[in-house]
Parts: structure tokens; C-alpha cells; sequence
């Protein structure tokens, strides 16, 4: 898990006579071992995760919607979760259908379809939309129906998700402006790819719209 807890002239006395040790695992702790010094394992069998990954991230995310029981729950009474409050509305769902989901405060969700996906706070879903086994970040602010309206009418695209579109094993991070008409499905099945300039690259076979990124009405991905 890499927590290490060490007595500070330990620490120190390490570091200061190996001044080109970097890693801890592969240098100091072996270099502590080496001289004597008393070292201690501890098991952690609970939950845990290693994020390391764009394809791991992907997944711890998306666990959380499993049922009847995720491999992390964020409704223990016993071990309650704490977040900063944002005081948001709640969400608002306009005949929406949405199955094996969560779906964060402040968000609005129009006629769509979504199916085992995690949508962050202020999410926006516009009408005949589906989004399926895909991690959209949310917003960190909110456009006013006269602000989107007047990107729209200036050849812009407002924030979230835009009518009839369908993305698919997808991470949209946040304040993406995902246009209408817009495929996201990987349809070549690439494992890698980089098209920053395009607003989105390809790990581990999940393509990741990059934040603040516009992909334009009628993109095919």
C-alpha cells in the first residue's frame, strides 16, 4: 500500500547517509534492513485499491455500482465517508431510465438511457442520450439555460452531454462539452492512443475525454 512509518532519526540517519537513495521500497528499506534496524510488516485485509492505472481507476470507480454488494460501500453507518459540503440542489431526473448507477448531486438527466455508471456532481445529460459502463467527473460549475442557449447559437457546446449521443466504457472528465450526435465507443478497439489535440486519449482500451475538453456535434470515436 506504501505507508511507511518510521522513527524520525531513522529517517533522517537513512537519508543523510544515502543521499542517492529515491525509493523507498527498493532502497531505504532494504538499506534499514541490511544495517539491523527493526523492521515490522502489518496485514491490511479490508479494502483496498490500486489506482495506478487509467484501466484501474476505470474499475474501482465502476465497482462501487455493483449489486447486491459493491466491494466498497459509501452507506457503512460504522464507517461513514465525509466530503467536503457543497450544499448543491438535488439531482433532477426528467424521464430518465437508470439502472446500477450513482449519480451526484446537482445533476440533470433528461430523456436518456444509463446503465453501470458513476456521474459526479452537476453532470448534464441531454435527451436520447445513453451512457453505458462509462465515468463522467461532473462539473465545477453550473451554466445557466441563457448561457447554454448562447453557446449554442454561437457555435459553441454547452457543458455535459449533448442530445443523442452514446458513450460507451468512457472517463469524461470534468467540464467536458461532449457535442450531439457524438459516438464515443472506441469503434476500432484500440488499446492506445494519444490525441491530446483531438481532446481525448486511449489507455487500456477506455478512451478518457481530457478535462475541459469540446468534442465536437457528429465525432465519431
Amino acid at each position: 500500500m506504501g505507508i511507511y512509518v518510521f522513527s524520525r532519526n531513522t529517517l533522517f540517519d537513512l537519508l543523510n547517509k544515502n543521499p542517492n537513495h529515491k525509493d523507498f521500497g527498493k532502497e531505504v528499506i532494504p538499506e534499514a534492513l541490511s544495517r539491523g534496524d527493526q523492521l515490522r510488516s502489518y496485514v491490511f485485509d479490508d479494502y483496498w485499491e490500486d489506482i495506478g492505472t487509467i484501466g484501474a481507476f476505470y474499475e474501482a470507480n465502476l465497482a462501487l455500482t455493483e449489486q447486491p454488494t459493491p466491494p466498497f460501500s459509501f452507506y457503512d453507518e460504522k464507517f461513514p465517508i465525509y466530503t467536503r459540503p457543497r450544499y448543491l440542489p438535488p439531482t433532477k431526473l426528467v424521464d430518465a431510465q437508470i439502472t446500477d448507477s450513482i449519480i451526484g448531486e446537482g445533476s440533470i438527466l433528461k430523456s436518456c438511457s444509463i446503465h453501470h455508471c458513476v456521474l459526479g456532481v452537476r453532470s448534464r445529460v441531454e435527451s436520447d442520450v445513453v451512457l453505458q459502463d462509462s465515468l463522467v467527473m461532473g462539473s465545477d460549475f453550473f451554466e445557466s439555460s441563457e448561457e447554454r442557449l448562447a453557446l449554442r447559437n454561437g457555435g459553441g457546446i454547452p457543458l455535459g452531454v449533448g442530445t443523442g449521443t452514446t458513450v460507451k466504457r468512457a472517463i469524461l472528465d470534468k467540464n467536458t462539452r461532449i457535442g450531439n450526435n457524438v459516438t464515443i465507443i472506441n469503434k476500432d478497439r484500440v488499446d492506445e492512443a494519444d490525441r491530446a489535440d483531438q481532446g481525448f486519449y486511449i489507455r487500456n482500451g477506455i478512451v478518457v475525454v481530457v478535462k475541459n475538453a469540446s468534442i465536437s456535434d457528429g465525432t465519431v470515436i
